[in-house]
């Protein structure tokens, strides 16, 4: 089987500040020749990030730069090593591109449409290299014109999961690869936020430290700064179908997310 898409890889809008926030899953596109060979439950892409630009519909205003996936992380998982190596060796994790959805059913209608590796080579090309290429490219920018950068890998998650973790997840999940992508002082200030955010948990590399993309581009002594949030959904949406985004429930935590997001800049412009 062969991999086509029409579809951009991404959308991206420019900044004018040391700030990229990007967002590998909220894509939802599955081309549809691919779409024929998933279940139907997985046609509906449950695991997607949903509404995360609404959430973050302050970026404009903070100046900051976005990068947003257009397909599924069915497709690919953007925020996986291109090789496919697992980012928590010993625990369960999905993969490059995915055969099982986070509640442990299959991907595929048929076990012989699973990807093969001309296929997921096909993927890596048509999806992940672009999506990378970008990302890289604009925190070039952002150093080169600025002197620092802080990266923002926005995510969100159903509170809920018993494959990936026991009970239920805390609401605001800070993860810098155990210190490794950003000034220990940032990460400190970040999770003071989200601590003292009334009626939401905070921690800070907890059951997720950061994927690929935290650990991969923050670079602190670099002067790149790198941050994953994993939010729970239920901060902010419907968790099940058909996942609607809820206005009121989200104008609760949304003011705490941008504070994390103006402390980052205000660090990184001081610095």
């Amino acid at each position: 089987m062969t991999f086509q898409t029409t579809e951009p890889p991404f959308r991206f809008r420019q900044g004018t500040r040391p700030l990229l926030i990007s967002m590998p899953h909220v894509g939802t596109h599955v081309p549809p020749e691919l779409a024929a060979r998933l279940t139907d439950e997985a046609r509906r892409v449950p695991d997607t990030d949903w509404h995360l630009e609404r959430l973050y519909d302050f970026a404009d205003a903070l100046g900051a730069s976005v990068l947003v996936a257009t397909h599924s992380r069915f497709v690919i998982d953007l925020n996986r090593p291109p090789d496919g190596a697992s980012l928590y060796p010993g625990q369960s994790v999905t993969g490059l591109c995915p055969v099982d959805l986070f509640d442990d059913q299959p991907l595929y209608r048929d076990p012989a449409d699973v990807p093969g590796e001309v296929e997921i080579a096909q993927r890596r090309n048509a999806v992940w290299q672009p999506y990378h290429a970008q990302l890289a490219q604009e925190l070039a920018r952002i150093k080169a014109q600025h002197g620092v950068a802080a990266l923002w890998d926005a995510h969100s998650i159903r509170s809920v999961l018993p494959r990936f973790f026991e009970g239920r997840l805390p609401d605001l999940n800070l993860g810098t690869a155990n210190g490794a992508s950003c000034d220990p002082e940032l990460a400190e200030q970040l999770l003071a936020i989200g601590k003292q955010a009334t009626g939401y948990t905070a921690v800070l590399n907890g059951r997720f430290k950061g994927g690929h993309i935290t650990r991969q581009y923050g670079n602190p002594a670099q002067g790149i700064h790198a941050v994953q949030l994993e939010m729970t959904q239920s901060s902010y949406m419907q968790e099940s179908w058909p996942f609607d985004y809820l206005p009121e429930v989200a104008a609760g935590v949304q003011p705490h997310v941008r504070k994390m997001l103006e402390a980052m800049l205000a660090f990184v412009e001081s610095h």
